[in-house]
């Protein structure tokens, strides 16, 4: 049984079976395929719904793709019978009706569909181009590559050729060698007709092949080795040996053949201050193994890689035939410094004045008042412990200050003033007269020979007796001018100002005596005065330029650092351009921070600023390798010296905010040292301290001391982590004496023996279970149980230990008094006899110090 009915979109059927379907409904698919470029196209489904007609209304279908807007009412067209020129463009929506399409629309749809057949027909092209060039680069290719090993095989059939040839004519001569020289001594030969007759073994001689007939060679495998504009043009992958490299070839093959020695060329080799051995057999190319023999037959174990002097390396040259050559290394430096300049070229310059003297003498405050500066006030515990340089004006004229420390630890900071100076200030307090640093002063100016200027400093105190000081300064042989000598001399005051103009015109009077000059219109040359580290300015060098001119952008070379001048500054803090000479400026743009003292001057290049300075950096490794290893010794040395020294060490890490109080400090840390005890300084220089330096001491078990300076947050974090304690000084007399008190704790105590008293031995009673016991008498002093003892017999000591029993009568007792008998036991010795002497001694141990 079925009931149907009918609708106006759809028929439904009653008892049939339904199927399934993710169709909408009410909706229409079509499939429409797309064209794109290149020969490529896409099915595309689209899908259009039919919508809900009322009655009346006509039916349109909506593209899924282009929804049709909603109907606007337009005047109708009138039909008219003309067709259209253009025919209709294809469209990709069938269900859109062309006439819904604008003029404009159909136009851009042609032409695109004729851009599209362009570019197809452009692209077909240019792959069938490709294609064609891949195949003729292939090709060439393989002709290359077929080429190639034509000549590789053509090259080894005419190698085997040659060996061929060669092997035959040496057998063709052997054959032809007399039968008596192919027999040896010992196995005579007897000749017949028809047999050859031996009395030992039979030789047999091979009989050579035929010989084949050589393959002569064509004018194009003639020319195939030698280097044509052709050949070396053409871009062949393999290029063919060149003929020398065929005729070396032969040659070694020969020698191999025949055992033919090499011939030997002679050379001249070139030889500096200190080469390796390895060095040396590459300029006589020679082998380094017979250059290791030769030394093995004069008895040295030698390597390749051990240095030699140059005398040692002109016996190895001399000995294998060649000729030598003789350079110093030092040449590098040739004409960096002190160049030559013409008279007429100086020009007078400022005076450089060095104020020297003894601790807490004045001289800073001298120079304050000078200046109108208060320089004092920044120095800790007012004592200076840098090289200060500054430069004042007097009357139009210039003159350049260096104010030295005095403390006896700045020796060398001192030395170093000296010799930078033309005048020295020797400031003598009034009150204390020479004293240990005015001394070492005046030494220091004696030798390094600079006038002397005294200045009697401290007038103005009640108990200042300038008469004794010139009286004292004649001891050591300063004659000034009151006294008939010719030394200036002037009283003066830092704190009130006295005689101060003065002081200058004795200065200004001495320069005009010398008569300075120097050539401004060259390169500059000059002496570090102090170097040091900063945050944010990198390695600053305080300098004394002493001839030319310093400009920015001069590429220097200070010691073993180079760098390339990025600022100058001069001692107000003010930026300059250039620097003349007798001009004291701080420096930035070195590398690293040079040392104190060094010298320093322009050159013309970077390269050669390098060669210079990797030559003293060689220099110096190489003088430090020879210290430690003339001190160390083998390791035997090493373990027998600490074993019968007892040598202590007290391992520093010390960074300080300049080189120079750096260089103080471990000097004066190396006056502290003993036969027994001694700081040895891991590391040292200018700068923070940083977490590498945390690190090293921690490695070394190290303590860690900041002059001046801090440590850094990672450093901080490091030191607390590895339980380090970093010790910050700004004074050298704090730093000092704790140091010393720390070596002291390494000293071993003293041993301290303080006698007691004497008992003589009386009666020995043997007693059941016990031992033998002394019954004594003490003769002097007391005895006390726990002290220690000797049996004396004959004056000689026969045992030294402790007592075990001491009793009066029957009781124990702690000691006895001189006069009193009592009764004593040694502890595991019994052999005592009447008439020994027991010494009792008490012995301390006492700690010692530095």
């Amino acid at each position: 049984m079925s009931d149907t009915k009918t609708g106006d979109d759809k028929t439904l059927s009653v008892n049939t079976k339904k199927t399934l379907t993710l169709k909408r409904p009410g909706v229409e698919q079509s499939t429409v395929r797309q064209n794109f470029s290149h020969g490529r196209t896409k099915s595309v489904v689209v899908e259009t719904k039919r919508k809900f007609v009322k009655p009346g209304e006509k039916s349109e279908a909506a593209s899924v793709f282009t929804p049709k807007p909603a109907p606007v009412p337009v005047a109708p067209k009138p039909v008219t019978q003309e067709a259209p020129k253009a025919p209709p463009p294809v469209t990709d929506r069938p269900n859109l009706v062309l006439s819904d399409l604008s003029a404009g629309e159909i136009e851009a749809r042609r032409r695109a569909l004729e851009g599209s057949k362009v570019r197809e027909v452009e692209d077909r092209h240019r792959a069938i181009d490709e294609a064609r060039r891949r195949q003729e680069d292939e090709e060439r290719r393989k002709r290359e590559r077929e080429e190639s090993a034509r000549r590789q095989a053509d090259e080894e059939a005419r190698l085997l050729a040659e060996a061929e040839s060669r092997r035959r004519a040496e057998e063709e001569a052997r054959r032809r060698t007399p039968l008596a020289d192919m027999a040896s001594d010992d196995e005579p030969v007897v000749k017949s007709k028809s047999v050859l007759r031996t009395t030992g073994p039979v030789k047999r001689i091979a009989t050579p092949e035929a010989a084949r007939p050589a393959k002569t060679k064509g004018e194009e495998d003639r020319r195939r080795g030698k280097l044509t504009l052709s050949t070396a043009t053409s871009e062949e992958e393999a290029r063919a040996r060149s003929l020398s490299s065929m005729r070396r070839r032969q040659e070694k093959f020969k020698r191999a053949m025949h055992n033919e020695p090499r011939e030997k060329v002679m050379r001249e080799v070139v030889l500096p201050e200190t080469i390796t051995i390895a060095d040396l057999a590459n300029r006589m190319s020679e082998r380094s193994v017979d250059i290791v023999k030769f030394f093995m037959k004069q008895g040295e174990i030698m390597k390749p890689g051990d240095v030699i002097d140059a005398d040692t390396a002109e016996l190895v040259a001399s000995e294998f035939g060649h000729t030598v050559r003789r350079v110093a290394e030092a040449d590098i430096e040739e004409g960096v410094f002190k160049a030559a300049d013409k008279p007429e070229d100086l020009k007078s310059r400022p005076p450089v004045v060095t104020i020297m003297g003894h601790v807490d003498h004045g001289k800073t405050s001298l120079l304050d008042a000078i200046r109108n500066a208060n320089v004092v006030s920044g120095e800790a515990g007012g004592i200076t412990q840098h090289i200060g340089a500054y430069q004042v004006d007097k009357n139009d004229h210039k003159i350049t200050f260096i104010d030295t420390p005095g403390h006896a630890a700045f020796t060398a900071m001192r030395a170093r003033g000296a010799q930078a100076t033309d005048i020295a200030v020797l400031v003598v307090a009034a009150d204390d007269a020479v004293m240990p640093q005015t001394i070492e002063s005046i030494n220091h100016a004696k030798a390094a020979g600079v006038p002397i200027i005294v200045a009697i400093n401290k007038i103005d105190k009640r108990e200042a007796d300038p008469q004794k000081v010139r009286a004292e300064l004649l001891r050591h042989e300063v004659f000034v001018e009151s006294m008939g000598g010719e030394v200036l001399d002037v009283e003066v005051s830092a704190t009130k100002g006295t005689n101060l103009d003065k002081l200058l015109e004795a200065i200004l009077l001495q320069a005009e005596l010398l008569d300075l000059k120097a050539n401004p219109d060259r390169t500059s040359e000059g002496v570090v005065i102090e170097a040091k580290l900063e945050k944010g300015r990198g390695a600053v060098a305080t300098v004394l330029v002493q001839t030319g001119t310093l400009m920015i952008g001069d590429i220097v070379v200070a010691g073993g650092e180079w760098g390339r001048v990025r600022a100058i500054i001069n001692d107000r803090g003010e930026q300059l351009k250039e620097a003349g000479p007798s001009t004291p400026v701080e420096v930035l743009g070195l590398q690293s921070t040079p040392r104190a003292g060094d010298r320093f001057a322009t050159v013309e290049s970077e390269a050669r600023a390098r060669e210079i300075t990797e030559y003293r950096q060689r220099l110096a490794r190489d003088k430090a390798v020879a210290k430690h290893a003339g001190a160390r010794g083998s390791l035997e040395q090493m373990m027998t010296q600490l074993q019968t020294s007892g040598l202590k060490e007290f391992p520093l890490v010390i960074k300080g905010d300049v080189q120079g109080s750096v260089e103080a400090i471990i000097a004066a840390l190396d006056k502290l040292g003993t036969d027994e005890v001694r700081a040895r300084i891991v590391h040292s220089g200018a700068g923070a301290i940083t977490e590498s330096d945390v690190s090293l001491a921690e490695t070394s078990g190290a303590a860690m001391i900041g002059f001046n300076v801090r440590a850094n947050p990672q450093a901080r974090a490091a030191a607390e982590a590895a339980g380090i304690e970093i010790r910050y000084y700004n004074i050298i007399y704090n730093l000092v004496d704790d140091v010393k008190a720390a070596m002291s704790g390494l000293l071993s105590p003293e041993r301290r023996e303080t006698f007691i008293g004497n008992a003589e031995i009386l009666e020995i009673f043997d007693i059941t279970k016990v031992g033998k016991i002394a019954g004594c008498r003490v003769t002097e002093g007391k005895v006390e149980r726990g002290a220690g003892v000797r049996l004396i017999r004959d004056n000689v000591v026969i045992h030294e230990g402790t007592l075990k029993t001491l009793k009066r009568f029957k009781d124990e007792v702690s000691e006895v008094p001189g006069g009193q008998e009592c009764g004593m036991a040694f502890q595991n010795y019994e052999d005592m006899r009447v008439g020994d002497v027991i010494e009792c001694f008490r012995v301390e141990m006492v700690t010692r110090s530095l």
